[in-house]
């Protein structure tokens, strides 16, 4: 049945009726959505336990989501698109990505420069987190648990704790989500921790640790924290594999996801949204969320009841080539470096043989057999090659030859950027996950524009069949491809640099998680084989990558932009790489500079000179529309601001 009712919980005037481009103001409308689902129906049957829910007594269960839309205000009738998030963990992400707000997430992200609206889309967001604390700004999923009691195997959990600060007490989660509740009774379960993330585990004595916290002077038994004894150590990497008493269904977060999409693609008239049926559907994600699309298209779930196609087109954004812990008994959603069924073959889109795990799958095939693939455009910074899993997109599983493209998909690198957006001032900490500090300030490119140039490009090749610009990401045949070695030895030639440690960066390995493995159950630690091939982009010789969309300030550099970082030795392992954070390192003013990548007095004569420069190399981009002619200006501006804040 997918949608049963929505329910309407909020409803008011967004951004105090401002009038945009397209002659529209906007409403937001907050509200609770229940789903029904057949377990038994044949296009729910990937979904991991679902057939362990209690049903009632038609057969069906029932679950509830959160659920937000900004749309048209009702006497501006005209909803052609609508872009449907995922929200990061549980954060709505896709107003401050796109309109460029700035802003920390919240109930009611504001317009920014409004370029959502001022294209006429409908924005609308689908909580589908099972363990997201509701609030009004993190919104969620509620799932059913499964029935576990007549199962012959339970299976365990585990939780990866990667602290950047001293710490004694440790929430049974990833990030700070709901935890899956210890069996206190539990005298199997084991603490492991290792010194990097290719490092053998190592066993902690049970007599060290113990399921509780610290209160007020005090220790107290808890089934959701762990307490060591000795404190977990910054730039240590632990993983606590134990009995959980609880058993939420993480997959209904994809079902959630499919049939929100359908309703809102064939909503019918007389809808309590007062919401006009549109002609297109587009889904982003972002990191996790991304991640998750990918998933959801592996699986095939983009065709309803209906077998109508849900998604014209989709945005998996910096997801890399992995999936996630989205669709496994006891998924925690928000892991994303622990070897898991996220880690599992395949990365890439084709049909390729594994000889490593002697599988062969690809992404896209239950799509296409099914006839509902819709566009992709996958959008990757650096930060996602630098973690070990970006290449095996394109590149084939003995790192030999770089994989043709599917017809229906674009891959596009943003070049020397980081998982985020860059900004100013720049920072070392600001904007890092769980208290992560960099040892260089983070990386400062704005890739906004590019991103706003895919969706809208995205949409011309859904709505009018006109072909996007090609892919760009780094190949073997031109050599854009490299080793990590590679980068990290023409690095070292800068004087005083810290680079990493190549033996201890992220690697993806194959995976075997036990003999129920293909009914989504794991055991822990899993037992890992044979390393995948990982390339990053070469660099050129102001160390700024070459392959890619080379943004002006890429093209025109002050500065060299990464997608990978050092950790800072307040938080430990000085030599390994911070997740997801790049940096910017400036060119030096000084003329007797001895940095082999010269100073900025040389290669610019002027503020006017460099930004003559951008603007012409700007228009470029325009004219190849890997950005918008209404953003060079922008792009133009973003380079001259970081030039003023260097110069």
């Amino acid at each position: 049945m997918g949608v049963e009712k929505i329910e309407i919980i909020n409803r008011f005037t967004y951004a105090d009726g401002k009038i945009f481009r397209n002659n529209k103001s906007y409403e937001q409308i907050d509200a609770l959505v229940t789903f029904c689902i057949d377990p038994k129906a044949s296009l729910n049957e990937s979904i991991v336990d679902i057939n362990l829910i209690p049903t009632d007594t038609d057969g069906k269960f029932r679950f509830t989501s959160d659920f937000s839309i900004v749309k048209p205000v009702s006497n501006n009738p005209g909803d052609e698109k609508i872009l449907l998030e995922l929200p990061n963990r549980g954060r709505r992400k896709v107003v401050d990505t796109f309109n460029r707000t700035h802003e920390e997430p919240s109930h009611s992200p504001g317009p920014g420069d409004g370029f959502l609206f001022n294209h006429g889309f409908t924005i609308a967001s689908i909580g589908w987190q099972w363990d997201v604390y509701h609030n009004d700004v993190l919104m969620g999923l509620e799932s059913p648990n499964a029935d576990l009691s007549k199962e012959k195997y339970r299976g365990k959990n585990v939780v990866e704790i990667r602290p950047n600060k001293t710490s004694n007490t440790w929430l049974l989660a990833d990030r700070v989500h709901k935890p899956l509740r210890a069996d206190l009774s539990d005298e199997s379960a084991k603490l492991y921790v290792k010194n990097f993330e290719d490092d053998v585990d190592v066993l902690i004595p049970r007599s060290n640790w113990k399921f509780a916290k610290e209160i007020k002077n005090n220790i107290v038994e808890s089934n959701e924290h762990i307490y060591l004894r000795d404190g977990f150590v910054k730039g240590k990497i632990y993983q606590i594999v134990y009995k959980t008493l609880d058993s939420p269904v993480a997959g209904l977060g994809l079902l959630a996801l499919r049939d929100i999409g359908s309703y809102l693609k064939n909503i019918t008239e007389g809808n309590n949204l007062e919401l006009e049926k549109p002609k297109y559907l587009y889904g982003y994600g972002v990191s996790q969320t991304g991640r998750m699309l990918r998933h959801f298209t592996y699986l095939g779930l983009n065709i309803d009841q209906n077998n109508k196609k849900v998604f014209d087109g989709l945005i998996p954004h910096v997801a890399g080539g992995r999936m996630g812990a989205f669709n496994h008994r006891f998924a925690q959603p928000s892991n994303q470096s622990y070897p898991s069924f996220g880690h599992l073959f395949p990365f890439s889109d084709g049909v390729v043989k594994d000889p490593l795990s002697g599988k062969k799958d690809g992404l896209l095939v239950k799509s296409k057999n099914q006839n509902c693939l819709p566009k992709i455009m996958f959008t990757n910074s650096s930060a996602e090659y630098w973690r070990g899993d970006c290449s095996l997109t394109h590149i084939d599983i003995l790192g030999e030859k770089d994989l043709d493209l599917d017809e229906n998909i674009r891959i596009y690198l943003f070049s020397s950027t980081q998982h985020g957006a860059g900004v100013l001032p720049q920072s070392n900490s600001t904007g890092a996950a769980e208290g992560a500090i960099g040892l260089y300030g983070f990386n400062v490119v704005d890739y906004a524009p590019l991103l706003r140039a895919c969706l809208i490009n995205l949409h011309l090749w859904v709505s009018k069949n006109t072909e996007p610009p090609k892919s760009q990401y780094p190949k073997l045949d031109d050599k854009t491809a490299v080793d990590r070695s590679v980068v990290m030895d023409k690095f070292s030639y800068i004087p005083n640099f810290k680079v990493l440690d190549n033996l201890k960066l992220w690697k993806i390995r194959t995976l075997f998680l036990g003999k129920y493995e293909d009914k989504g159950i794991g055991e822990y630690p899993p037992k890992e084989g044979a390393m995948y091939p990982c390339y990053v982009p070469d660099v050129d010789k102001n160390l700024n990558e070459i392959a890619g969309i080379r943004l002006p300030e890429i093209v025109y550099p002050i500065a060299s932009h990464t997608g990978w970082n050092v950790r800072d030795p307040q938080t430990g392992a000085t030599d390994q790489i911070v997740p997801m954070q790049g940096f910017s390192l400036w060119f030096d003013k000084n003329s007797n500079s001895e940095d082999p990548r010269g100073t900025i007095n040389k290669k610019y004569s002027s503020k006017n000179d460099y930004k003559e420069k951008i603007y012409s190399e700007s228009k470029k981009l325009a004219d190849q529309r890997y950005i918008l002619d209404e953003d060079i200006d922008l792009v133009t501006n973003n380079a001259t601001e970081r030039f003023e804040y260097l110069v």
